[in-house]
């Protein structure tokens, strides 16, 4: 009797660790293959609200994208083109603004928790002005979209052919936080290119290469 009942506690643990094993092989990848990969960042920037709400061109920020087979990251001093005027949604200052007509006094300053963080690292106070002995740091973005080092991809190239930037990163005006949206594994590059030279690139005839030397040199 307790032989059996040991084979049956057995026999669920066994069946147990088999379901846990089988359902944590969906998040599973090939090496190089990050599909879905969206690392948090040291600064919560929100793609869906300034490339999709705000509508603003993703190479106002990644403008090295028409230039150079890199995008680039964005400098501090991009940000702050804007930031150093807006420091907090538009509906949070507007609902400020009410709340000190109400109260008959002069509207405070609202500075978002993250955006204080560009502030920080800037070594710059609320009010934009240097603070004594606080160095400027440069913010470690984590790295997203990772492609092997013998894979030569040219940013510049492709933008000057046509392709939006949403071809490869998906609907970026969409993403709260970046993530990997295709696999970009060597045959999914290889089928947009033969895709292109047969439909072509926004009713362009393209003629985009296929041999290895291309990207692998």
């Amino acid at each position: 009797m307790q032989q059996r009942v040991i084979t049956i506690v057995l026999s669920i643990a066994l069946g147990l660790s088999a379901l846990t094993l089988v359902s944590g092989m969906a998040s599973w990848r090939l090496p190089d293959r990050e599909q879905g990969y969206s690392p948090k960042q040291p600064i919560a920037y929100s793609h869906r609200v300034h490339a999709g709400k705000l509508q603003i061109d993703c190479r106002f920020c990644h403008w090295a994208a028409s230039e150079s087979r890199y995008a680039g990251i964005p400098s501090s001093d991009i940000c702050m083109k804007c930031h150093k005027v807006v420091t907090a949604s538009f509906d949070v200052i507007s609902e400020e603004r009410k709340k000190a007509d109400e109260e008959k006094r002069k509207p405070q300053q609202i500075i978002t928790p993250e955006l204080k963080k560009l502030y920080d690292s800037l070594g710059l106070d609320d009010k934009l002005s240097p603070v004594g002995g606080n160095e400027p740091q440069s913010i470690e973005w984590v790295r997203v979209h990772n492609l092997p080092d013998f894979a030569c991809f040219d940013h510049s190239a492709h933008v000057s052919a046509g392709f939006a930037c949403q071809r490869c990163h998906g609907p970026v005006e969409s993403m709260e936080r970046m993530r990997q949206f295709e696999s970009l594994s060597m045959g999914w590059c290889v089928n947009c290119h033969r895709d292109s030279n047969k439909n072509g690139v926004n009713g362009k005839l393209v003629h985009a290469a296929t041999d290895c030397a291309i990207c692998h040199h």
